[in-house]
């Protein structure tokens, strides 16, 4: 669930950013290191440097919220919070850390307190995907459909070939009774993914709302050959072939 903006830890335009002073050119390349050293999976090396990166620059947030992220990786919650707010007591301002803070609190299901870092974040100028993502999952999860879609429909506009973005906007869109701009979000999805299992049984059930059990059985059987162990799309065509064969007789 965690979408973890590894950019920031060169200082982007959204975040806290690098100061290039004397050393800069050493700091940002350890930096750089460490990002590949933790998309490959080594996070002790990527520790090591962050580490060098803070003790050369004690008074620099990025570093803190570089480790903090690290640390949410590797399940570290109760570490990773107190580099965030390490970092904020430095830059109350640094909007990376606030994200960081959302997203421990998501994995902690405290989804109020998660909203609360993640719009902070936001009102900073974080204008990422991500957070706009996640603050819409953070609403979902309170089953706050309809706060949830400016949130969804933003993170939309910002990485529009995101197929997990917009499928959970259809979500968003259906159970707040918006069941035809739905349906036409899960299409969206499909034209990323023709694959995307959850898109076809959604349009399934969204067919059954329309009354086309025709259409609805090939939504949930093309979900099957993209999914063989779908369970709600295997149950759906049970139940619609059973009908199916009931009003032939």
């Amino acid at each position: 669930m965690l979408r973890l903006p590894i950019s920031i830890v060169r200082g982007s335009d959204h975040g806290p950013e690098l100061h290039i002073g004397e050393k800069g050119e050493a700091k940002v390349d350890k930096n750089t290191k460490a990002i590949q050293l933790m998309k490959e999976h080594k996070y002790e090396e990527a520790a090591k440097l962050f580490t060098e990166t803070i003790e050369a620059n004690p008074t620099d947030p990025v570093g803190y919220i570089n480790f903090g992220n690290l640390l949410v990786h590797i399940n570290d919650i109760e570490r990773a919070q107190r580099f965030f707010e390490k970092a904020i007591t430095l830059d109350e301002r640094a909007a990376t850390a606030y994200y960081g803070l959302g997203n421990l609190y998501m994995e902690q299901s405290i989804y109020s307190k998660a909203i609360e870092n993640f719009q902070h974040a936001i009102e900073l100028g974080l204008e990422e995907s991500d957070v706009f993502y996640m603050l819409g999952i953070a609403c979902q999860q309170q089953e706050q459909f309809k706060l949830a879609l400016p949130y969804l429909l933003r993170a939309m506009e910002l990485s529009p070939k995101d197929e997990e973005i917009a499928f959970q906007y259809g979500l968003s869109l259906a159970q707040s009774d918006h069941i035809q701009d739905a349906a036409s979000i899960f299409q969206d999805v499909l034209k990323i993914n023709p694959e995307h299992s959850d898109a076809h049984y959604n349009l399934g059930v969204i067919a059954i709302y329309d009354e086309d059990l025709t259409k609805a059985l090939q939504y949930f059987e093309q979900a099957l050959v993209n999914q063989p162990d779908h369970i709600l799309a295997a149950n759906g065509k049970k139940q619609i072939d059973e009908l199916l064969n009931h009003n032939d007789k």
